[in-house]
């Protein structure tokens, strides 16, 4: 595995449970409002062993005290050996959480073939009509609407959420967004925040002074979900 980080302690990252967090490197996504961009370029790193041996001593210590760990990125489903990682994770009786952008339903499918996965959180990046545009990325949108479908027919525990970046989101892209996800267990919407390092620090100028109201966009959208949320 390819690490670029690891959280000890999360009491947010992995809903109901005290995990910790392991940041894999590489995405195929340039999303502009993306906070670790440092993880998306894969050929900016060097393999770091020592990160993946740290992490592992952490989950041994801390048997018992810590529940789960949250595997995000990057974007974890472009390491190669992701099913081997899990799997060692699993031995020593950890539940894991996955996050993904969906772009990835063939290795999302042999997770959960595998029994690998307790939770797994996908970030929707628009409504399907401006998603490229969002993600500023080309991709294959009917792999991002079959990870939807994987995922809702899991039986695993799941979330979708999408992080509203004014500029980028209008209300009616979130009206479209609930008629795709109909449905779905749950839905979380995450507010953009203007501070720290981004991908394109551009975009800042674009957000700089605008806000959308996340409550009347939850009000508006949340017949479509089990359960809604803002964060």
């Amino acid at each position: 595995m390819i690490l670029g980080g690891l959280q000890k302690l999360t009491l947010i990252d992995y809903p109901g449970h005290i995990a910790a967090t392991v940041f894999t490197v590489g995405c195929n996504f340039r999303c502009p409002f993306c906070h670790n961009p440092e993880l998306v370029e894969r050929g900016t790193w060097n393999v770091e062993r020592k990160i993946e041996e740290d992490f592992f001593k952490l989950l041994k210590e801390r048997h018992g005290k810590l529940e789960g760990v949250c595997i995000t990125g990057g974007e974890p489903t472009l390491q190669p050996d992701l099913s081997e990682f899990i799997r060692k994770i699993k031995s020593l009786g950890y539940k894991v959480k996955l996050d993904t952008n969906g772009a990835r339903p063939d290795v999302l499918r042999q997770l959960y073939a595998q029994n690998l996965l307790d939770f797994v959180a996908m970030d929707i990046k628009n409504s399907l009509e401006n998603y490229e545009k969002t993600a500023n990325s080309k991709m294959d949108l009917e792999r991002i609407k079959l990870s939807v479908d994987l995922i809702k027919n899991s039986g695993i525990d799941y979330e979708f959420r999408t992080t509203v970046v004014p500029g980028l989101h209008k209300e009616n892209d979130f009206e479209k967004i609930g008629k795709w996800l109909s449905g779905a267990k749950k839905y979380v919407l995450q507010a953009f925040e203007d501070k720290g390092k981004i991908l394109d620090p551009r975009l800042k100028k674009r957000t700089k002074g605008k806000r959308m109201d996340l409550e009347k966009i939850a009000g508006n959208i949340k017949k479509y979900f089990g359960k809604m949320e803002i964060r």
